[in-house]
């Protein structure tokens, strides 16, 4: 059996799939990886809320799953929208990485709450509206591109430090650059965090499908990740709107914690909710609906009105 992975062409993307081929490899299974151009890694000029969040990292991806030139799409999964096309499915989830966000610096003793002001680069909303909220004495910078092209920058002084998933510096071995783990009571990260996703056609062979899922599906992070996607779905929340949401998954039960913060940080709302790991979508969807009854569909309406 033959497949065909789909992923876009950065190095942490590449880190990405040559991780899923190598699990398939082991499966028995031969492979083939085809680069993808999306949207996103060409319009490095603008914010990702200026450019749209519906599909800046996947669209290409997704026209060649659906004329079959690639089997499956290999994507982070936090850079996925909350709502798939009904031709499309997510068939697994891999094993999730510590799930932080970190400080990034050369400059080792930088700490967000030591009360000293500095330059902080990110391109999330999350990240920003949440350093309004928490750290209002830092100041953000909008850093786009891959981690490369970031360090990069860092190192040109465009800023002091960048906001990162710990994720991907740690694939990409730059570890050593970091100055600080951010706790997950404040920075709680974005939903999927952490996970690779692998997306198929829904015309992909059963057979195909079935025997990618048996290799690549991490039980547990899919249970944690149904949540959250169904957390956000329910929020309408895309990538470029500052949800956040984190699941944990013990003794047949699912408990997620999850919210949203307005723009300019003065509100956050935030709660958690357990419910049957056998059903995380509606342990995510009650989560969000105890978060709109207590207004955060007021919040989300700002938000996309500013964006």
């Amino acid at each position: 059996m033959h497949i065909k992975i789909g992923t876009r062409g950065s190095r942490l993307a590449l880190w990405q799939a040559y991780y899923v081929e190598n699990l398939l490899q082991k499966g028995g299974l031969t492979t083939e990886i085809v680069l993808i151009d999306t949207k996103g890694d060409q319009i490095l000029d603008r914010s990702l809320s200026k450019i749209g969040s519906k599909g800046v990292f996947t669209q290409e991806l997704e026209d060649q799953l659906r004329d079959g030139r690639i089997d499956i799409a290999v994507h982070s999964a936090k850079d996925l929208q909350s709502e798939l096309d009904e031709d499309l499915q997510l068939i697994a989830f891999t094993e999730r990485e510590l799930v932080n966000d970190v400080l990034v610096s050369h400059n080792q003793t930088l700490l967000l709450g030591s009360g000293e002001p500095f330059v902080v680069g990110t391109s999330s909303t999350r990240r920003v509206a949440m350093l309004k909220h928490f750290y209002p004495h830092i100041r953000t910078v909008d850093m786009r591109g891959n981690l490369q092209t970031r360090l990069r920058k860092l190192e040109e002084g465009q800023c002091d430090a960048i906001l990162l998933a710990y994720a991907g510096v740690h694939r990409m071995e730059y570890d050593g650059l970091i100055a600080e783990h951010l706790s997950l009571n404040e920075f709680t990260p974005a939903v999927g965090q952490g996970s690779v996703a692998i997306e198929c056609s829904q015309t992909l062979e059963v057979e195909k499908k079935d025997k990618i899922r048996v290799l690549l599906n991490h039980t547990d992070t899919e249970t944690c990740l149904l949540a959250e996607r169904a957390f956000l779905r329910r929020l309408q929340g895309g990538c470029s709107v500052p949800v956040f949401g984190l699941a944990s998954s013990e003794n047949d039960t699912v408990t997620i914690t999850g919210g949203v913060v307005s723009l300019d940080g003065k509100q956050l709302l935030k709660q958690t909710q357990s419910g049957a790991a056998s059903s995380p979508e509606n342990v995510g969807n009650q989560l969000a609906e105890l978060l709109l009854e207590q207004g955060a569909a007021e919040i989300l309406v700002a938000i996309k009105q500013n964006t």
